[in-house]
């Protein structure tokens, strides 16, 4: 399979991905933080309280990926159902994975999503590749061009997952801040027996939510929005960065632009 003959390409390195969400003035709540359940924990990634965004860059950004992925999963519907005739090499390598998926179940279904499209993709910068400093591309596009950024990486794997078994309400995208080199990351997360694990295109291995160090989660996404996290979660402080790393806000300037590895 074509995927597979990139392992030896697979990155020794890790792939910082960095992204732009527009301005923190336009990402204003709309609503309550969500219910807490009886555990006084949110059921979201790392524990945390989330509020729905109604507006902001973000927000708008998901929604177009959400348009596009309606069409997409018609797509592969019709490819799923007569394979013969499906005129899609970027749907069939798709499904190839989940088929993967598929015939596993728990853990092993979530790590060879994981593992195989972190080999399909081969990391490259937006500016690299549009010339715009972030574009957010629906799994069928990334494909096509065997290339992208951990927002590519993450959404493949979400639609993947789902494509695979995995329920809805047991999958996010998470959009986190690196404390460390001031830099933001998307991953995808998946809940398996109450717990969240991470499946980071910087790494085959999946890590529970509760082992992420360094990381500050900014906002999760799924099929009913985009969220912003409330407070900092405790495990993320492994470290003393600069303050001013630590805000919630992200900067109105557009970061400058990092050649993946």
């Amino acid at each position: 399979m074509g995927f597979l003959g990139r392992a030896q390409a697979l990155r020794a390195s890790i792939f910082v991905c960095l992204m732009w969400f527009g301005p923190a003035a336009e990402l204003r709540a709309a609503t309550p933080d969500l219910p807490a359940p009886a555990s006084g924990r949110s059921a979201e990634p790392f524990g945390l309280f989330a509020q729905l965004l109604s507006e902001g860059g973000l927000r708008e950004k998901w929604l177009g990926v959400e348009h596009r992925l309606d069409d997409e999963r018609v797509q592969l519907a019709l490819c799923d159902g007569d394979r013969d005739n499906c005129v899609s090499p970027a749907a069939l390598q798709l499904l190839a994975i989940v088929d993967i998926g598929r015939a596993r179940e728990g853990r092993a279904r979530l790590g060879e999503i994981n593992r195989a499209i972190n080999l399909a993709i081969h990391p490259m910068s937006d500016l690299a590749q549009y010339g715009q400093i972030d574009v957010w591309s629906s799994p069928l596009v990334t494909f096509a061009h065997a290339a992208g950024d951990c927002e590519d990486y993450a959404i493949a794997k979400y639609v993947a997952l789902r494509l695979a078994g995995v329920a809805a309400d047991d999958l996010r995208l998470v959009v986190l801040h690196d404390t460390v080199r001031g830099e933001d990351h998307a991953v995808a997360a998946a809940r398996l027996d109450g717990h969240w694990l991470m499946l980071d295109n910087n790494r085959m291995a999946m890590v529970e939510d509760a082992d992420v160090r360094n990381y500050r989660p900014l906002f999760v996404l799924d099929e009913r929005g985009v969220m912003r996290y409330g407070e900092p979660p405790l495990m993320a402080a492994a470290t003393q960065p600069d303050p001013a790393l630590l805000a919630l806000n992200v900067t109105s300037e557009p970061p400058s632009a990092v050649s993946p590895n």
